[in-house]
């Protein structure tokens, strides 16, 4: 050799690394002062090891090659050329850290930054001796030695390191094995994401149990797996020896709703989402049970850890469990309307109603802003669709939720305003059935290497059938391949796709499309839409003439698409995704791990799919030109193909499931976890709500981040804070120590629990709270009266509703069903707890003769008990509230901040009927309790409708539940989960009385919140004639969903009486089964 300076460049590194040329490393002298010496690695390991700092096996073999080169310049050539590698990788493998560890100097620099300024800005508004808390630091997750999660924190929430964890995916065709995925358009990859999350969570060593809820669907025209009430997916994993339960591992859970022998899209599936939670609701609470008495000696309950919603029915239905069961919930959209109904606005198809009437946009839209308001945190897949997807909705606001994040961890009053926490993870994909072709260490091949692989007919082996299938198409099968694997739908933009390739000479002289669109059998059995896509195809085969160029399989199965894929890559071809919008693109991730360079469109996921991967190239899916652009330069540039292939191989490890896993139960560790408050072991200080909420900081830039609010106006923001120990959520116990608000709340209770047992002295009760309850309990049927019939000129309770509830008391009060006690009463209503009362008593009924009293539209619960000396006054009662339900409606409550806000709303609240202020509504102090703020509509006529205050609220970060009653002429301000139909639901959690064997009565109209009564497993009576009026007219606006979007038509557990007269009330009792207790 001419030049030989490489050596130079080894001694060098051998020299700097300690190595020495006789084989001995020097580590320094010994205690007797003689050198210690070590036994040197191999020149090969050196070479690998300390050099590059990973195992290359393409540098070993080189090696080896080398040294067994027989002459002279070959070995020197492929010396030098193994020494120019090293040295390359070396060079690159200092960069590397070079920049890490500028990067990690950055980050602690902003972080010092960030506490002075911080610390610095604040320090100039605090006066004198006021508090100066300082910044929380990020919360610690511990990491056990195999990588997963430590339960420590579980333990230390009472939990044992064995979590309980419902998940919920409400439409598609759900099941373990042989998905069906492309068989419609509601059996896609989201199906495919839950179903393995479920056995991915399961297998984690934190995770006892894993509850996948769906639908029950027994049609013929689908497989009977659809309708097993339950079907295991996988047993669990366990590091641990100890024993467990025979409930361990991840089930699918088929809840009976809707139409029980009929599978219906997911826009049909809106009426029937009450009936899913309460039939959710049952299985729930009964696995509390059966997990309670598996892993816990005292048999008590273990509740959901979190319940997690995916889409927006599921997370619609997981809103209201969630609330039922007072335990955190957690949502995942996959895809979002409001971007969907840009879509298709974009593409001048339809009109706006007529998008609303085909995929029930504006229902979807409600469910999602309601998750928002009822979520804990939102998981995503992408940053991207946090800001341009979910940043569109009224709920939630980037800047609002970091300026309220900033303002709890300084302890700034926040006036009741929340906006939920946005975590990125990545989805996840299991790897177990990946084979990648080899091309060789250095990525070159052959162009057809795939005609001597497994894949080709002329393999010994053969070619799996879906290769074969799809070879049949081509009249050139060598060329590399373009696929796209999706379901045939419009947003999917297939034809724009087959379009850019028919218009492409050149690209259909370099390749094959491949397009497979889920399974089929006659284009006319299938839906419009996706029938209107696949006819548009076949038309544009035949415009291009692209026959023998384009192949479009017809069936597939779930375990051949691993084939379709190394098929692809074999080929040497590309995977792409033109979709319009792409919330995440699971596809894109299983074609990377196969070895496939992609394409995709630069809408939703893909971007920072393609920024972690570094693998492909982004797309303007509108532009037919940019397709084929893209498309070619990966083709014809082979040097960036291996480029694209290698990246993706390097880097699919961020997509594994445990990855996800670890991630996940990381981010739900951190949310507010609440339980039923009577399950007292359970409990979690507040503390631990605050925490989550002041972590991740260091993601706020405070230079660009004021955190002044509107309603802080002219005042010092730091002015209302007090001392530590006068702090509002901290109170001095007797002996010294601190306690909050919750711990004196419950502290109230369990003394109002002692006084409603023993008695309040002398002037004790006839008879107690729990002696109330137990005769609730043993009820057989709860008739539940909630008519709303109020005087259209008053909105006080009509005669007519009193003499009806006369009657339904004197009809079930026969002597048999006394002897059973089998009927037991509730009355629903938006009077207060002293109204019911005073309209009870004016017809000579006893509110004692009722279970209990729900009032104030939901706000208040109580139970009736007689007084001491009550055979003097038959109408006298004690009403005792149920001493966990205000802290159960507690939840996101806004408080004076929420009153105070809707003073500023303009033309609303005026200070009182004699005011010149123009305005709609004043405040009823009176009838106002801590957990509603009631209103009298002093104008009907200026009256916004719910739909515009709930969208005023959110805007601003109050969650709220807002309704009419009485005939309009009140509006009742509530807590996010109180409600008249989530009051019954606390009864069937709180007192274990289930919900279908309640029977609701309600007119033919009502309260706002009249629709939420209607629908559910239990039986609804709708009274005709009995309400002359409601407040409807001012639920929702112009050009919104109906009724028949939340109440099914054709449901039987709802019937209608033809009048109010007794025999027509009596045939329709017997009709749902209550016939045999009415005295005849």
């Amino acid at each position: 050799m001419a030049d030989n300076e490489w050596i130079n460049g080894y001694l060098e590194a051998i020299i700097n690394t300690g190595e020495r040329l006789d084989g001995y490393r020097s580590d320094g002298y010994r205690s007797d002062g003689r050198m210690a010496v070590q036994p040197v690695l191999s020149a090969a390991n050196y070479f690998v090891k300390e050099v590059t700092g990973y195992d290359d096996a393409a540098l070993h073999r080189t090696w080896i090659k080398a040294n067994a080169s027989k002459y002279p310049q070959e070995k020197g050539n492929r010396m030098e050329y193994l020494c120019w590698r090293v040295w390359h990788v070396a060079r690159q493998k200092k960069k590397l850290a070079w920049e890490d560890a500028q990067r990690m100097t950055r980050t602690h620099f902003a972080k010092q930054r960030l506490l002075t300024e911080v610390n610095e800005e604040f320090s100039e508004d605090l006066s004198e001796g006021d508090l100066k808390p300082d910044v929380p630091a990020e919360p610690a997750v511990s990491y056990g030695s195999n990588g997963s999660l430590s339960s420590m924190s579980y333990v230390e929430n009472g939990l044992g390191g064995r979590l309980y964890i419902v998940l919920i995916s409400l439409h598609g065709l759900v099941r373990g094995d042989n998905l069906e995925l492309g068989r419609d358009s509601d059996t896609g990859g989201q199906v495919k994401y839950v179903v393995e999350f479920a056995r991915a969570l399961a297998m984690m060593p934190e995770v006892y149990r894993v509850d996948l809820l769906t639908r029950q669907i027994c049609d013929p025209e689908v497989d009977s797996s659809y309708g097993e009430p339950t079907e295991m997916l996988s047993s669990g994993d366990y590091d641990d020896d100890d024993e467990v339960g025979e409930s361990s591992g991840a089930y699918i859970v088929r809840i009976p709703c809707g139409p029980r022998d009929q599978y219906i899209r997911k826009e049909l599936l809106w009426p029937h989402i009450q009936e899913f939670v309460d039939g959710a609701l049952a299985h729930i609470v009964h696995m509390t049970k059966v997990l309670g008495e598996q892993l816990n000696s005292d048999a008590q309950k273990i509740w959901p850890y979190v319940i997690h919603g995916h889409y927006a029915d599921a997370g619609d239905a997981a809103s209201l469990l969630s609330g039922s069961l007072n335990v955190p919930f957690v949502m995942t959209g996959h895809s979002l309307g409001r971007n969907k109904l840009e879509q298709l606005l974009q593409q001048n198809r339809l009109s706006r109603e007529g998008i609303n009437n085909l995929y029930k946009i504006q229902r979807r839209l409600e469910a999602e802003e309601y998750s928002l308001d009822a979520s804990e945190m939102v998981i995503t897949s992408t940053k991207q669709e946090i800001v341009e997807q979910w940043g569109l909705y009224d709920g939630f606001d980037v800047t609002t939720e970091r300026k309220l994040r900033m303002r709890i961890s300084r302890d700034l009053d926040t006036y009741g305003r929340f906006m939920p926490r946005m975590h990125v993870i990545t989805p996840g994909m299991d790897f177990s059935s990946v084979k990648v072709p080899d091309f060789g260490s250095d990525g070159d091949g052959e162009s057809n290497a795939f005609i001597m692989s497994d894949m080709s007919p002329a393999s010994p082996r053969g070619a799996p059938q879906i290769t074969q299938e799809i070879m049949r198409f081509f009249s050139n099968p060598h060329k590399p391949m373009i696929l796209a694997l999706a379901r045939p739908d419009p947003k999917k933009n297939l034809t724009t796709l087959l379009t850019a390739f028919g218009e492409s000479k050149k690209l259909r002289e370099l390749a094959n499309l491949t397009l497979v669109m889920g399974n089929r059998d006659d284009i006319e059995n299938m839906s419009s839409s996706s029938a209107a896509v696949l006819t548009q195809i076949l038309r544009l085969v035949d415009k291009y003439d692209l026959y023998g160029h384009v192949a479009y399989p017809k069936h597939h199965k779930q375990t051949e698409v691993p084939d379709i894929y190394r098929f692809a890559a074999t080929t040497k071809g590309v995977f792409i995704n033109p979709a319009l919008v792409e919330p995440f693109g699971l596809t894109l991730i299983e074609a990377a791990a196969h070895g496939l360079p992609i394409v995709a469109t630069k809408n939703g996921g893909p971007v920072d799919i393609i920024k972690a991967l570094k693998n492909g190239v982004l797309i303007d899916p509108h532009e037919k030109g940019d397709i084929a652009n893209a498309l070619l330069k990966l083709m014809m540039d082979r040097k960036f193909w291996n480029e694209c292939r290698q990246n993706g191989l390097k880097n699919i490890h961020k997509f594994s499931w445990p990855a996800h896993c670890r991630a996940y139960l990381s981010h739900i560790a951190m949310c507010r976890m609440r339980h039923p408050e009577w399950q007292d072991d359970n409990f979690v200080d507040e503390t631990t709500a605050l925490e989550y909420q002041r972590d991740s900081l260091t993601d706020l830039d405070v230079n660009d981040l004021s955190l002044r609010l509107s309603m802080d106006g002219t005042r010092d923001i730091f002015s209302w804070m007090e001392k530590k120990e006068n702090h509002p959520t901290v109170r001095k116990s007797e002996n010294g120590g601190t306690f909050t608000n919750g711990h004196r709340n419950r502290l109230n209770q369990g003394y109002l629990e002692t006084v409603l047992e023993r008695g309040l002295g002398e002037d004790k009760p006839a008879e107690t709270f729990q002696s109330k309850v137990n005769m609730f309990r043993r009820r057989k049927h709860l008739v539940v009266l909630a008519i709303d019939s109020y005087d259209n000129s008053t909105g006080k309770p009509t005669t007519k509703l009193l003499n009806l509830i006369n009657y339904f008391l004197k009809t079930f009060r026969s002597e048999i069903a006394y002897a059973w006690r089998a009927i037991g009463f509730v009355l629903s209503t938006s009077l207060t707890g002293p109204e019911t009362v005073e309209f009870l008593n004016s017809g000579d009924i006893s509110a004692h003769d009722f279970d209990c009293l729900i009032c104030a539209s939901g706000s208040e619960l109580f139970f009736p008990i007689l007084p001491p000396n009550s055979s003097h006054d038959p109408t006298a009662v004690y009403l005792c509230p149920d001493p966990y339900y205000k802290e159960h409606i507690e939840y996101r409550w806004g408080g004076d901040g929420l009153k105070k806000f809707m003073t500023t709303i303009p033309k609303l609240v005026v200070e009182d009927e004699e005011s010149d202020s123009i305005g709609a509504l004043v405040e009823d102090v009176q009838r106002s309790n801590s957990h509603n703020f009631a209103y009298r509509t002093i104008s009907k006529e200026m009256a916004p409708c719910v739909d515009y205050l709930r969208s005023t609220l959110r805007d601003k970060g109050y969650r709220n539940h807002v309704m009419y009653c009485q005939q309009e002429s009140k509006l009742h301000i509530l807590p996010l989960l109180a409600s008249r139909s989530q009051a019954l639901r606390y009864l069937f959690v709180r007192y274990e009385y289930d919900v279908a064997r309640m029977f609701v009565v309600v007119g033919e109209t009502g309260d706002t919140d009249y629709e939420e009564l209607l629908a559910g497993t239990h039986k609804t009576i709708v009274m005709k004639g009995v309400v002359e009026g409601g407040s409807e007219r001012l639920l929702r606006g112009p050009g919104n969903y109906t009724r028949e979007d939340i109440v099914p038509t054709d449901s039987p557990n709802i019937v209608q009486t033809e009048s109010d007269d007794p025999h027509t009330i009596m045939k329709a009792f017997e009709k749902v089964g209550l016939g045999m207790y009415i005295k005849k």
